[in-house]
């Protein structure tokens, strides 16, 4: 998840414009990003989060510009806490380390397997997940879970970030994905946004299931709102009307990325023609 910012009102109500902090960019939608991590944000402009930025500013009315930092420890502390942006577009509501606009989607990690081997599965206490190596990514609330219904003895660990430049993948999930589709792994269990657009573009025929009967300790699903810096009350009321005004255009693009849509309260998913 993801990093983006901007400074809206200033040209259609600069008397409001002037109360936004002194940090915030009136003229420009700054947004921080990875360059390299598809599908939220790539330098290209190609992720789900570059799409969504670009309709925030032609709501804002302003130019899209991007500060690009490698993901990783210190990411906001080195992008928003430093004013280099005003917004991150992808962050995982309830975080301490920013304040949060109104959350945009929500959406839940999910078991990744290649089409045929697991049909059925829905949950990570089937019995049928019993010695299957099944990568995960170290830190990530679906490890607890796999602990507690005994999946670790063939669990796959991956670290959380690659920083290597020879690296063969742009990030962990699209090489654990890679894995899946190969036979390295029977399955995997990642962060549905990521997994869905992976899955979709490994060559292989992949099933994507959101794991949306487990228990809510560790939670496996999550709302993804925009972050600011705390104490720019004015800022995020902004982007919560840009966010409210053009709420279908972003789902649909979500969608083009086949990212899981759940019900704002309910454990389930989203119809495909459910209004905003």
């Amino acid at each position: 998840m993801q990093v983006c910012l901007a400074a809206g009102l200033a040209l259609a109500a600069p008397a409001r414009a002037q109360s936004l902090p002194d940090l915030v960019t009136p003229d420009a939608l700054r947004v921080c990003a990875d360059p390299g991590n598809m599908p939220f944000s790539e330098r290209q402009g190609d992720g789900f989060e570059n799409r969504i930025a670009a309709i925030l500013a032609d709501e804002l009315k302003v130019k899209l510009r991007s500060y690009w930092l490698t993901q990783g420890p210190g990411f906001v502390r080195n992008t928003l806490g430093t004013g280099l942006c005003d917004v991150i577009v992808g962050s995982a509501f309830g975080s301490e380390l920013v304040q949060h606009t109104n959350p945009y989607y929500r959406s839940a990690y999910v078991l990744v397997s290649r089409k045929g081997t697991l049909d059925g599965v829905t949950g990570l206490d089937d019995p049928r997940l019993k010695g299957r190596a099944i990568g995960v990514i170290v830190g990530t609330p679906p490890v607890d879970r796999m602990g507690a219904v005994g999946l670790v003895p063939t669990m796959k660990p991956y670290p959380p970030y690659q920083f290597d430049p020879a690296r063969k993948h742009q990030t962990v999930s699209a090489e654990i994905v890679a894995d899946v589709a190969s036979g390295k792994l029977d399955a995997a269990v990642l962060w549905g946004p990521a997994a869905g657009w992976l899955a979709r573009q490994s060559g292989t025929a992949m099933e994507v299931v959101p794991l949306l009967h487990e228990p809510d300790r560790p939670p496996l699903a999550y709302r993804i709102a925009m972050g600011v810096r705390h104490g720019e009350n004015e800022w995020k009321r902004v982007l919560n009307t840009a966010l409210r005004k053009r709420r279908a255009e972003i789902e649909a693009v979500l969608r083009d990325y086949a990212v899981p849509l759940l019900d704002e309260e309910e454990n389930r998913l989203l119809p495909a023609d459910a209004k905003p």
